[in-house]
């Protein structure tokens, strides 16, 4: 970094414009986008999906592929235009002076070598660093990016490790040559809330200690709030604003920001007195984006003549180096109080329709390769027990591998518990699997799946697949019948009745989760696992889909089961929630007790990691060292007692040895703790919110 003037830009984009070429037409995929970055500054670009992020970030690296180009603009790197450089002075800049942290780690590491070699590479290539000297600074990185025992991580290869260690590893090479500008694209996405909250911190102090820049590419408006100064927010494929982070987020001068914030679960929003504003229509297709505003068709301040009538330049705004690229940003009454939707009435939770007592679930591993060797067992649920009512929302929520999905596969029959009992209105499910239920259990218990592309038949169109389960279900009793019901289960989930001729792939992410709840709703379903049913979606879609939710459930009285890691939606949807981790239930309560102390140890590390998009929100950082220990070599006493901040407060080792009982602090709120009645009255809350 020496090599530069800190007063510079050591980023300038000055009027990109990218189209991707087919066939058939040029795409134009950005469009006269424009951003700065100084030194030792992090630059966030949010947006939906298909909004140009991603594209501007392989720009910069000049990696568009081959339909891909540049067709306007600039790209200044250090005062020296990237776009007319040659392959060999961009090889030179790439990995050395320029590097790249993409969403999955393992596509950027070699599944058959050895950490410390791959990382070694880096400093032996770009710098021509003797091997010896090379592995020295890649221990120190790897110290650096807070692994345990490096020299164990240094022998190790990529599939030993897991998802957040592979995180790291990628950082720790992006880092190595001590590049000046770091592009991260989602680096969190695939990751846990809490792996996530300790890798946001590990980059926020990494870009101090080297003064890397960083452009930080998200969709997580309060992960962008944790890490960056600055934010430029893109709308297809254009900037619409850009400025201070605080700034933007306190003093928006943009419809599309707007319309973000009111879409995303801040402290406050409540699903029955103030629910989510979705935004109305679809993201445009870039062939098809309107003249003028692109936002326009779904933007609440449009004027007919005025926002289509030409291309939108971006303007100043108040603020620093603040812009917006809205005409009528100087009238719109930015300070109005926010229209918020439509209020509605609770949902009445009526009887318990799902009882479980004592389920365990183990499983027969053998740690031979071939299926030889000694069988282990590995413990995915320990002494579940809990119970759920009609038209209750239950969230539950733990990292991954704490036991949320064999849990869900368990109740569906597609596996069998090893021990305990599963009642569904009083009748004892446990035994039977799946094949063998009668299609009444079948249908009235469904599944909603995190990821909507891998469960729809990419043959079959929309309409089809719906009348299928609905024959599966025995409903209706002609094709006619059928073919009715499908019609208004596509109106249940808002989706327009010509959808049913549409095949899978000309759906958006967001319409296909919505075939896959109307079809889990085509057999009356009266309880719905919902597995990470937002996750895979942008935010703007997560608000539409989550009150659909919630209106199918007011109008059937469905019990939902919501599993989640993301704690904002828990917080907003569920009216308890079920806190797991490592197959144990270590909390168990209404949405106000487990979001209120006193908290078990986990659940309070686990709220303090949760970004949220609000800058009056203080959070305590506590941030769990470690991975989930392994469900197959599970810790003696308490399986949180590797990770707890408060086994120091319990006397005589009792975490290391013994099993926390089930304590009741108050009318329906028990927890897994040897904690002291005395030691839980004290804790803080995590989040607070200051006055205004």
């Amino acid at each position: 970094m020496t090599d530069w003037d800190n007063t510079k830009p050591i980023l300038e984009i000055e009027n990109l414009s990218i189209s991707f070429f087919t066939r058939l037409r040029e795409i134009p995929a950005v469009m006269d986008f424009s951003c700065t970055v100084m030194p030792g500054e992090a630059m966030g670009l949010v947006g939906e999906s298909g909004c140009g992020k991603s594209t501007v970030a392989l720009a910069v690296m000049r990696d568009l592929g081959k339909n891909g180009r540049i067709v306007g603009g600039s790209i200044k790197f250090k005062g020296r235009d990237l776009t007319n450089m040659s392959e060999p002075e961009l090889r030179k800049l790439r990995g050395s002076e320029i590097a790249m942290i993409y969403q999955e780690p393992m596509a950027s590491l070699n599944p058959a070598m050895k950490i410390g070699a791959q990382l070694a590479e880096v400093p032996m290539i770009h710098q021509g660093m003797p091997r010896d000297q090379a592995l020295a600074l890649a221990r120190q990185i790897v110290a650096d990016v807070r692994l345990p025992d490096p020299d164990r991580i240094l022998q190790a290869y990529p599939h030993q490790l897991s998802g957040g260690q592979q995180q790291r590893i990628v950082i720790a090479m992006a880092l190595m040559s001590k590049p000046a500008l770091l592009i991260l694209d989602e680096p969190t996405t695939a990751l846990d809330v809490t792996v996530e909250a300790g890798i946001v911190d590990l980059v926020k102090d990494l870009g101090e200690k080297y003064g890397t820049s960083m452009l930080f590419i998200s969709h997580n408006l309060g992960l962008v709030l944790d890490v960056c100064d600055r934010l430029c927010v893109m709308y297809s494929g254009e900037a619409v604003e850009t400025g201070n982070v605080a700034q933007v987020f306190d003093d928006m001068r943009h419809p599309y920001t707007q319309a973000l914030f009111r879409s995303i679960p801040l402290p406050g929003a409540d699903k029955t007195s103030r629910p989510l504003v979705a935004i109305p229509g679809n993201f445009p297709l870039p062939h098809e984006r309107p003249k003028g505003c692109n936002f326009g068709p779904r933007c609440e301040y449009f004027t007919d003549g005025r926002c289509n009538a030409g291309d939108i330049p971006m303007v100043p705004a108040p603020g620093d180096r603040h812009a917006t690229r809205c005409i009528r940003s100087t009238e719109i009454d930015w300070n109005a109080p926010i229209r918020i939707g439509k209020a509605v009435q609770k949902t009445p939770v009526g009887d318990v329709v799902l009882r479980m007592e004592d389920l365990r679930k183990y499983y027969n591993v053998s740690s031979g390769s071939f299926g030889g060797g000694v069988s282990k067992v590995v413990k995915a649920n320990e002494t579940l027990s809990f119970e759920a009512r009609e038209g209750e929302t239950l969230a539950i929520v733990g990292e991954s591998g704490c036991g949320k999905s064999t849990f869900a596969k368990v109740l569906m029959g597609l596996e069998t518990a090893t021990s305990g009992k599963i009642f569904l209105y009083n009748q004892d499910i446990q035994d039977t699997p799946i094949e063998k239920r009668s299609t009444d259990t079948v249908s009235s218990v469904q599944m909603v799946f995190q990821n909507p592309f891998d469960t729809l038949n990419p043959s079959m169109n929309v309409g089809r697949q719906i009348i299928r389960a609905l024959e599966i279900f025995n409903e209706g009793k002609s094709d006619a019948d059928r073919h009715a019901r499908m019609l208004e289960l596509l109106d249940l989930v808002k989706l327009p009745r010509a959808f049913a001729e549409r095949m899978p792939r000309q759906l958006s992410g967001g319409q296909k989760q919505r075939v896959g709840i109307a079809r889990a709703f085509a057999g009356g379903a009266k309880i719905v696992v919902a597995d990470e049913p937002v996750s895979a979606l942008d935010v703007s879609v997560q608000a539409a889909v989550t009150d659909l939710l919630m209106e199918i459930q007011r109008k059937n009285r469905t019990t939902l089961l919501f599993i989640s890691h993301d704690l904002s939606i828990v917080r907003y949807l569920s009216d308890r929630v079920m806190v797991m981790y490592l197959g144990h239930v270590v909390e168990l309560g209404t949405t106000d007790q487990v979001f209120s102390p006193p908290y078990h140890p986990y659940t309070e590390a686990l709220l303090s990691a949760v970004p949220i998009a609000d800058t009056r929100v203080k959070k305590k950082r506590i941030v769990l060292e470690g991975d989930i220990p392994s469900a197959m070599n599970p810790p003696p006493g308490c399986p949180f007692q590797t990770r707890c901040r408060w086994k120091s407060q319990v006397p005589g080792g009792l975490c290391d040895r013994e099993m926390p009982p089930v304590v009741t602090l108050a009318a329906g709120h028990q927890i897994k703790c040897h904690l002291s009645a005395e030691v839980l009255n004290g804790m803080e809350p995590v989040i607070t919110i200051a006055a205004e």
